[in-house]
């Protein structure tokens, strides 16, 4: 089996062994999230993103500079929230740093209140893309998103970082065998830009063509539910995954 195959089945299917045992699949149940839920605030709610804070930066200067269809004030608000929620994901992380399965459960039923509460507020919402409905998602989802970085950065799974690929993209380029580099890691970052890219499909096809445009915060809400109850049976494990890195 060739490397890049190899190392795409250990993601999926884990060595429990290892020193992230089971958490690799889960960052990858979390990135196809964030596919779904950034699809929906940019297609939804305007040019505005809750897990991308890069493009809400680069969209605070199209809106300075006067481009249409960004608004300053969204921009600003997704960043606030998002920060807010790193913020207490962090704070979650520091106080159960000593188990990574329970840092990890805390963060999820945090993130799936949030999300699920901002799915009904987009259920009920005749125009969830305007007024105090607008901004009430953008604080629902960039505070879940937050919390879910923080739990990221805190569980520290090589090139899984639920959010960012630029770093992984370049790591797939940079480090392969064209480059002169050793090719390692190619499936796992491979599958991390794959699960995002199927979360912002799926998101897309069900806001564009589904007839109801809050479906990506159900899927993200399902989602984050299954993953919350996966959590729940590792926090009982004693194994060395568990441990602080």
């Amino acid at each position: 089996m060739p490397a890049a195959l190899r190392d795409a089945w250990a993601t999926v299917v884990p060595d429990m062994k290892d020193r992230h045992g089971p958490l690799p699949p889960l960052m990858l149940t979390l990135t196809v999230v964030t596919g779904l839920v950034d699809a929906f605030s940019y297609l939804v709610l305007g040019h505005v993103f809750v897990a991308n804070m890069t493009g809400n930066v680069v969209f605070s200067g199209f809106a300075i500079a006067g481009a249409p269809g960004f608004s300053l004030t969204a921009s600003l608000a997704a960043l606030a929230a998002f920060a807010t929620g790193a913020l207490f994901g962090g704070r979650l992380a520091h106080s159960a740093r000593a188990h990574r399965g329970r840092v990890l459960h805390l963060a999820m039923l945090l993130e799936t209140a949030l999300v699920l509460a901002a799915y009904i507020v987009a259920a009920a919402s005749d125009m969830p893309n305007a007024g105090t409905a607008r901004y009430a998602l953008i604080a629902l989802l960039g505070l879940a998103m937050g919390v879910q970085n923080a739990a990221a950065r805190a569980l520290a799974v090589p090139d899984l970082t639920t959010t960012v690929l630029t770093l992984t993209i370049t790591g797939v380029a940079a480090d392969s065998r064209a480059a002169g580099g050793a090719g390692g890691k190619t499936g796992r970052r491979s599958l991390s830009a794959a699960a995002m890219f199927t979360g912002g499909l799926v998101g897309a096809i069900v806001v564009l063509h589904g007839g109801n445009p809050a479906l990506p915060l159900l899927f993200a809400t399902l989602l984050l539910a299954a993953a919350t109850v996966t959590t729940f049976t590792l926090t009982r494990s004693d194994a060395t995954w568990t441990q602080p890195l």
